[in-house]
């Protein structure tokens, strides 16, 4: 999936499924975080996902499926990239990862460096979690669905957890709030107890309106909302998580 530190050049899912597969997968940027970051951004600790059934939506390329899978986690990644096997994502990933790590180092200043020391140390997590997650893809690929938003194929409430990173609120400029609010809708129908969105800013690290009109409609579907400080910090203003908890929604 695309994250925060890719080109603006390049476009973001769209949700759209008419394109040929192998232009949709040039389309998007195949990057993603480490278990660790996963934890942090979304101000996690073990106890809060043992025994759980846990989606992340979309994953990308990372490693969080494997970790916790380990952790004996019930865990399914679903992204629109996983409609290519794993070997041609470990190939797209790493040439997004050369273009991205170009991309930071000419824009150092939108970032603050507490999380990384340089290019280099955020290019090396990449990389683990970049090989980490294909290499579980290889073991587990029941574990790894393609999905198109704001369509998901699972059943209502069959997961305890939800994490979405990088992809609500990030695309804010090119996906509308018609998207959004479809979106997060899935995102809800799925999730029996508990939903994480990180971050609340835009690729330019603005809070965009959708914020807001996401938070009041989740309220209005019987949703528990709070926003939260996580002690993950790398993007510019982008240091909270959205937590949607079940309330009176039947859940």
């Amino acid at each position: 999936m695309s994250r925060a530190e890719e080109s603006r050049g390049v476009s973001a899912k769209s949700g759209r499924d008419e394109e040929p597969a192998e232009n949709m997968l040039e389309r998007i940027v195949f990057i993603g975080r480490t278990y660790g970051e996963y934890m942090r951004m979304f101000g996690l600790e073990e106890h809060h996902i043992q025994g759980k059934r846990i989606l992340d939506c979309p994953a990308g390329a990372c490693s969080f499926t494997a970790k916790a899978g380990e952790l004996g986690c019930e865990v399914t990644a679903a992204d629109i990239a996983y409609g290519h096997e794993a070997g041609r994502l470990l190939e797209k990933g790493l040439r997004d990862i050369d273009h991205a790590m170009e991309h930071v180092a000419t824009e150092r200043e939108r970032y603050i460096w507490t999380e990384f020391r340089d290019v280099e140390a955020l290019r090396a997590e990449r990389l683990q979690a970049l090989r980490s997650c294909t290499e579980d893809m290889e073991r587990r690929p029941e574990r790894y669905v393609p999905v198109t938003l704001p369509s998901l194929p699972f059943r209502d409430r069959q997961f305890d957890l939800t994490l979405s990173a990088h992809f609500l609120f990030t695309y804010a400029d090119r996906l509308d709030a018609e998207f959004h609010r479809a979106a997060l809708r899935e995102l809800l129908r799925v999730t029996g107890k508990e939903l994480r969105i990180f971050p609340l800013v835009d690729q330019s690290g603005r809070r965009p309106d959708e914020v807001e009109r996401l938070i009041a409609f989740a309220r209005s579907e019987g949703w528990d909302a709070e926003t939260k400080a996580v002690p993950y910090h790398f993007q510019r203003n982008a240091d909270y998580v959205l937590i949607l908890r079940a309330g009176n929604n039947g859940s």
